[in-house]
Order: structure tokens, then C-alpha cells, then sequence
């Protein structure tokens, strides 16, 4: 099993002019959703509001599988995700969240897990603004993996925090995946090899970055792991990060390698897993929004 925590929000997604969708969204819950169709039990961590937002939630993320049995009831509404899209199928986001459901975490309300859970993914936006989602990956580490994908906002980025809040994640954390965007934001015209495996030797045991057209590559024990993109044709790259990460932790999980500090990985347990979350990121681009792939597809 797997355990994802962090937020569940709404994506206003473009239906043509002056129209959006409302669907359900959130890089950890897209994770989640995506780690359920691969096959991988899993249970999310969420704060999910009473309002007709968070019950469109609960419809979507249990209606694939997910486990909500740790989800918070909560009283302040639903997080928003304006997105819009370039001639590309980029996906650029603004949101609105000011008092909003996602945010307002307690230690009471992240109890220890089940000792099945063999990993914690995290990261993005809930990771950066609740602090006690940190506090309670660092109790989660005794006994689980842990992945964070930092998964930064442009609109929102404080570059002081930002790499403030990494230097603690890279001592927390067992995988860190980013994208080249994220590596542009915070080290601008460094070269995302040398950044990765300066993040590597920080601490984690696996670093992977997603390099969007040009597929992927990892840092394991010092050695450098590319592989290249499967061909697909781009409809729109909602949740093709989320994807990625879920499909590299299913393969993981689906050979036996989570539940500690990743050390034992080999260069090729790591070209397989970056190829499954390849394939798997590119069914979720070749079609609208956050639709990621089941097993089947694969």
C-alpha cells in the first residue's frame, strides 16, 4: 500500500470561450487516483470539504478505488485551480485557496499509518503551506519510504522559502522528483544534471527529473539513468507530472523496493521504473485533463 497526503482541489478547466469543466484535480490526489488504476492500493490523506466541490471529490477519488478512510471532514471550502492552457496543451494554473480546506492541517488529524503502507508521496502545494504534513512525514519515516515532488507554482513561488523549504526536504525524503521547470525556478541556467545530483548527495537515494518532451533522468548511487519519452500526441499535459510519479512508484512498489531509504536500487530497477511512468504520463497527455491510465492501458 500506498499513502498519498496533500490536497484535493477543483480544476476549472477551458471548454471554449468563457466556459470551463469542473473536474477534480490537485497534484497529490491526481497521484493518488493514478496509483489506484495502476493497481496499487492506496490511501489518501486529505482535508475535503462539505461543500459541493469536496462531495464531487469524494465521488471521483473513491469512485477510482481510493481509500478516504483518513480523509478529513472539513468545514471551509474547496480550493480552486483556474487552469489555462497554451497552443501546446500547457497547463498554466491560478488558484484560489485563502482559507480554504487544503491548508488547515493539525497533528491530530495525521494519525500514525497502517503497517502496510510500504511508501508516503507528498509535495506540492500542501507540503509548502502546512507545516504539520512535514512533522508527519518525518514520524512516517520510521517504517515507510518517502517521496515528495516539490511540484512549485510560478504565480506562487517565494524564492527564499522555496529553497529554504527544500533543503529540509532533501534531508527528509528517500525520492525527490521535480521537472525541469522546477529546476528553472529555483536554480535558473544551472545545468539540471548538476543540480540533481546536488540534490542527490543531500541525502536522497533517488533523485528523478522529468524533462518534459525529452523524457527523464535519475541519480542513483552516483550514476546518471536517462531514458527518453514515449511518442504520444499532446492533447494536454494536466497531471502528466502526477502520472509520472505515481506509475515510478507503482513499478517500485510492484517489485518490492519501498519501505526504507532505497539504497539497495539498482541503475537498471531504475530504467524500468522511469520507463513505466513514461508510458503511463504519456496516456494521460494523449487525452483532456487529469485522466490517467489503468493497469490495462499499460
Amino acid at each position: 500500500m500506498i499513502a498519498v497526503c496533500g490536497e484535493a482541489l477543483v480544476d476549472l478547466v477551458p471548454r471554449g470561450p468563457g466556459a470551463y469543466a469542473a473536474l477534480a484535480g490537485g497534484s497529490p490526489a491526481n497521484c493518488a487516483v493514478a496509483l489506484s488504476r495502476l493497481g496499487v492500493a492506496t490511501l489518501l490523506l486529505a482535508r475535503l470539504s462539505r461543500d459541493d466541490s469536496g462531495q464531487l471529490l469524494r465521488a471521483h477519488l473513491g469512485g477510482n478505488g481510493v481509500d478516504l478512510s483518513y480523509a478529513v471532514d472539513a468545514d471551509e471550502p474547496s480550493s480552486l485551480a483556474v487552469v489555462s492552457l497554451d497552443e501546446d496543451g500547457t497547463a498554466t494554473y491560478r488558484f484560489l485557496m485563502d482559507g480554504t480546506a487544503d491548508w488547515q492541517w493539525t497533528d491530530e488529524e495525521l494519525p500514525p499509518l497502517p503497517v502496510e503502507v510500504m511508501a508516503v508521496h507528498s509535495g506540492s502545494l500542501a507540503l509548502a503551506r502546512a507545516p504539520a504534513l512535514e512533522r508527519f512525514l518525518g514520524r512516517s519515516r520510521a517504517h515507510a519510504t518517502i517521496s515528495i515532488d516539490p511540484n512549485l507554482r510560478a504565480a506562487l513561488l517565494d524564492p527564499d522559502r522555496a529553497h529554504a523549504d527544500l533543503d529540509r526536504w532533501l534531508l527528509l525524503a528517500d525520492l525527490v522528483k521535480a521537472s525541469t521547470e522546477d529546476l528553472a525556478l529555483l536554480h535558473p541556467g544551472e545545468d539540471p544534471v548538476q543540480v540533481a545530483q546536488r540534490w542527490a548527495a543531500a541525502g536522497p537515494g533517488l533523485v528523478v527529473i522529468t524533462c518534459a518532451a525529452d523524457g527523464a533522468f535519475a541519480v542513483v548511487d552516483g550514476q546518471v539513468v536517462r531514458r527518453a519519452a514515449v511518442p504520444t500526441d499532446v492533447v494536454d499535459t494536466v497531471a502528466a507530472g502526477d502520472t509520472f510519479s505515481a506509475g515510478l512508484l507503482a513499478h517500485l512498489h510492484d517489485r518490492g523496493l519501498l519501505g526504507g531509504r532505497l539504497g539497495a536500487l539498482s541503475p537498471e530497477d531504475v530504467t524500468a521504473a522511469l520507463d513505466h511512468g513514461l508510458r503511463a504520463a504519456a496516456v494521460t497527455c494523449s487525452r483532456v485533463g487529469a485522466d490517467p491510465p489503468w493497469t490495462a492501458e499499460l
